[in-house]
């Protein structure tokens, strides 16, 4: 338990967000996308800070890149609730994983 990293932390929080705010919305727009990324997400941050042996830290990456394209790839974008879940959830674990995996390269290469 000591490779303990917050970013990891973010990863799952905000991938609990994008799975537990479709139940928030009046309308369904954007829900079945957003739950399953968000629990692949969620899942992915959970494997890491528990250090288990599974996913790099570049694949809950790839999946909050996936819920923050998804108002668009989907079509729930003119869905202002959905979309901002998606664009917010999204775009801070994309940016805090790219900054992890960046320091997890640059650790594992020094």
């Amino acid at each position: 338990m000591g490779n303990f990293s917050w970013q990891d932390g973010v990863a799952f929080v905000a991938g609990l967000a994008a799975l537990l705010a479709p139940g928030l919305w009046a309308d369904d727009a954007g829900a079945q996308p957003l739950m399953v990324l968000g629990a692949l997400l969620a899942l992915a941050g959970l494997y890491a800070l528990l250090a288990a042996a599974g996913p790099q830290a570049w694949t809950s990456t790839a999946f909050a890149v996936l819920i923050f394209v998804s108002p668009w790839a989907f079509g729930f974008s003119g869905n202002d609730a959905a979309a901002w879940t998606a664009w917010i959830t999204g775009g801070v674990a994309a940016i805090v994983g790219l900054w992890g995996a960046t320091q997890a390269r640059s650790t594992t290469t020094a």
